[in-house]
């Protein structure tokens, strides 16, 4: 069961990465005007990178429970639950809790907490 919850936890990142990465694409970045262009740009790559990290993170998640090592699979579940609880601390004060990312990234730390 804790390696379920484990997998879950990956899945549940994996996807609010891919979501987050997809808003910024689809509703967020076409509405800014950021001037001069290469901040917009740079902007939009700290963006993605997130977006990239998060399913590093997720892919980690999912494959720790196939790791024969107990202390790799404490120090993913430990890093990661950092990083997505900072992720949902700063999603939920930057959007007064009026977005569901911080759910989301919440989630993720959960059920990783679960499954360690």
């Amino acid at each position: 069961m804790r390696d379920l919850l484990l997998q879950c936890s990956g899945l549940a990142a994996i996807a609010a990465a891919l979501i987050h990465g997809v808003i910024g694409e689809t509703k967020i970045f076409p509405r800014l005007t950021i001037e001069p262009a290469r901040l917009r740009d740079l902007i939009r790559l700290v963006w993605q990178a997130s977006t990239v990290a998060w399913i590093g993170g997720g892919v980690l998640l999912v494959a720790a429970p196939w790791m024969a090592s107990d202390p790799a699979r404490h120090w993913i579940v430990v890093t990661m639950a950092c990083v997505f609880a900072l992720s949902a601390l700063g999603n939920a004060l930057a959007t007064r809790g009026r977005h569901f990312g911080w759910m989301a990234l919440s989630a993720v730390v959960a059920l990783a907490v679960a499954g360690y």
